[in-house]
Formats: structure tokens, sequence, C-alpha cells
């Protein structure tokens, strides 16, 4: 039996960044920073790769990830939520008496992973029983809501009932950072993750960053080999 299975889900037809969760970063293809965090965090039993592409495949494998399956491509479009990929990892294991306690999906795309913070999120998941999920969250940098929308040619306030509140009187409100999201199974199906049983684990500014565009690529590359830097 395997307590706790990590799946990272990595399916093929990545449209704006093609190839992007094998595609090199820092000299390593992207998906490697992901596989070497469940590895090293010391608490996936099994890290599991969830892909329909025989390339990916083959360099998850090639970092130590198993794929005891290709995912289907019912499973495989631009519309498959992480959520249904995820479900099929665990009914897969499940059917076959791996019947996991916890499960972490960790994205491909999360090169500022950091093996440390998912540990902790694990434990403080498993330490509170009554909770059943802890994910990554990151901060926004101005307050939301002081936002503001397009408006035609102009502008309107998102929240105009803020104009004048000053920034140090309003909440501090987090957003999904986009990396890792535990959960536990076997009680309470369904249960949101953006929810009250929910742990979020804050991530420093320097930490998140999705990856969805060339700019967004470079930026990131830029950040991991700063705190490489800064490491060494």
């Amino acid at each position: 039996m395997s307590r706790t299975v990590a799946i990272i889900p990595a399916r093929g037809g990545s449209k704006r960044i093609p190839r992007k969760n094998i595609r090199d970063f820092a000299g390593q293809p992207l998906i490697a920073y992901s596989i070497k965090a469940a590895q090293e965090s010391g608490v996936c039993d099994r890290v599991i790769v969830s892909t329909d592409d025989d390339e990916i495949a083959d360099v998850a494998r090639s970092f130590g990830a198993e794929i005891p399956f290709i995912r289907p491509p019912s499973l495989a479009d631009d519309l498959t939520g992480t959520g249904a990929v995820v479900e099929h990892a665990v009914r897969w294991l499940t059917e076959r008496g791996a019947d996991p306690e916890f499960v972490c999906c960790i994205y491909a795309t999360a090169p500022l992973i950091s093996a440390e913070r998912l540990s902790a999120a694990f434990k403080l998941l498993e330490a509170q029983p009554d909770m059943l999920h802890a994910f990554s969250v990151g901060r926004f940098s101005y307050p939301v809501h002081r936002g503001l929308l397009r408006d035609g040619d102009g502008v309107r306030m998102l929240y105009p009932e803020h104009l004048m509140t000053r920034s140090q009187d309003l909440p501090e409100v987090l957003h999904d950072a986009g990396q890792f999201y535990w959960s536990r199974l076997g009680q309470k199906q369904n249960v949101p993750m953006f929810g009250p049983l929910s742990i979020p684990i804050l991530l420093p500014d320097w930490q998140v960053k999705d990856i969805d565009t060339e700019e967004d690529w470079c930026h990131a590359e830029i950040l991991y080999k700063v705190i490489q830097a800064e490491r060494s």
C-alpha cells in the first residue's frame, strides 16, 4: 500500500508554449523540477506522471517518475480539468489495491517549487484530521479592492465603494499559486479545494510564477537562477 502519492498531470498538447512540459528550463526539462521536488520531499511514497504523450513519459521515467498508465484521449483535451485527471489516477490506483490515503497533485510547470514546503504542507494536513486539503497560495501584491476594469476607452473601479479606503485598511487577498494541492482521501469526497476545509500554504512572492507565455518563461528562469545563486 502506498499511503501518499504524488500525481503530476502532463499532457502533450500545450498550445501557448508548445511542448512546454519537457522544454529545457535552466538546463533540465521543466517537468523534472516537479518530479525532483516530490522525490526530495520525503513524504511521497510514489511519484506518478499522468500523460497521454510517449515523449513526456520517456522524459519523466528518466528522472525516476512512474508511468503506470497512459492517460486516455478523453482526458487529454483542452477542456479537461485537473480534478478529472487526478480522479482517474486515484481510481486506477485504488482498483489495483494501492488505495492511497493522501494524494498530492503537482503541476508540471512549477520549477520554483520547494521540496521543503511540499513536505511541510503534508505534515500540516496530516496533523489536522478535520482538514481535507492543503495547497500553495500567493498574495496579491496590489489590493484587488482598488482594482480597475476597462470601460470603453476609460476605466471603472471593480469595487467603487473602496474608492477612498486606505490600502492598509483592506484585507489581504490570496490567490492560487499553481504549484501543489494535497488532499486527504476516503472521507467527505467532492469537498472543494477553495473552501474552509483547506489549509493555505503561503509562498513568498519570489516563489510564485505562472508560466503561460514566453515572457513568463523568461521571468521564471531569471528568478530560478537568482534563487540558485543565492543558495550557492
